[in-house]
């Protein structure tokens, strides 16, 4: 898995990209009208439908009486086995509008997997000029800012048994460097955010604070993204104390979940 986000094929199919998208939609969020899929992909209300029923003839997606699709059988387990990082993310999204309405930036909810992290919910902000949604999107997770974030949480023996060299054997490449990596979680841990500075992406600029459970654990991580031209240090503090007050109004909406 490369460190740079990934980019389209030059022979991709737009209409499955968009099939491959709009089911990735109804597994996290479910109950989609065919007016919010064209919305969200950017098409015509007819091609929207001509998707959905699409996954719905190949049992991706259902329809209920209310004409809103919901994830079919063959994503039925995953729905159900992601029930709580679906509530983690219907809790967030309000608070990650919040948080786009007061920075003016992206603004994404990350969850990790092993080491990878996965974007579970994006925000995109109105300039011109912004950092797109990530939604989907998997990365290694000491590329990410949220994914830096969640590593901070571990202790040293978990960071040890996750990158364990030979969990990396047939991947070697994608193994990083421990010594430097403690060194930075350290860093995150006693600051408690993570700045990434072009880390996983040339070009832009992210801030992160985790998101925790009832029990203390980081289960998400909360953060911005912007181009580099328009991060100013001098925003780092407000930044970052946006970023706490937001991840403090989920956990509380969240309750013991």
């Amino acid at each position: 898995m490369g460190t740079e986000p990934k980019t389209p094929p030059a022979y991709v199919v737009t209409s499955a990209d968009h099939a491959l998208r709009a089911a990735v939609m109804l597994q996290l969020e479910g109950g989609l009208s065919v007016s919010r899929v064209a919305e969200r992909l950017g098409v015509a209300r007819s091609t929207a439908h001509r998707l959905l029923q699409t996954l719905v003839y190949r049992d991706f997606a259902i329809q209920d009486d209310q004409r809103l699709y919901h994830p079919g059988p063959v994503l039925e387990l995953a729905t159900h086995s992601q029930s709580r990082t679906s509530r983690l993310r219907a809790a967030a999204l309000p608070h990650l509008q919040r948080v786009v309405d007061l920075v003016g930036e992206s603004a994404n909810l990350t969850i990790r997997t092993g080491d990878t992290t996965r974007f579970i919910a994006s925000v995109e902000c109105r300039q011109a000029l912004r950092v797109g949604s990530r939604e989907g999107m998997v990365f290694p997770a000491h590329r990410t800012t949220a994914g830096l974030v969640l590593l901070a949480d571990l202790d040293s023996a978990e960071v040890a048994e996750l990158y364990d060299e030979r969990r990396f054997a047939e991947r070697p490449d994608e193994r990083p460097d421990l010594p430097s990596l403690r060194a930075q979680l350290g860093r995150v841990r006693r600051a408690g955010f993570a700045l990434n500075n072009g880390l996983s992406e040339r070009g832009v600029v992210a801030i992160g604070v985790p998101v925790r459970d009832a029990h203390g654990a980081a289960v998400a991580g909360l953060s911005v993204s912007m181009p580099s031209v328009r991060y100013d240090r001098h925003r780092l503090p407000t930044l970052v104390a946006t970023l706490h007050r937001a991840a403090g109004a989920i956990e509380a909406e969240r309750g013991g979940d």
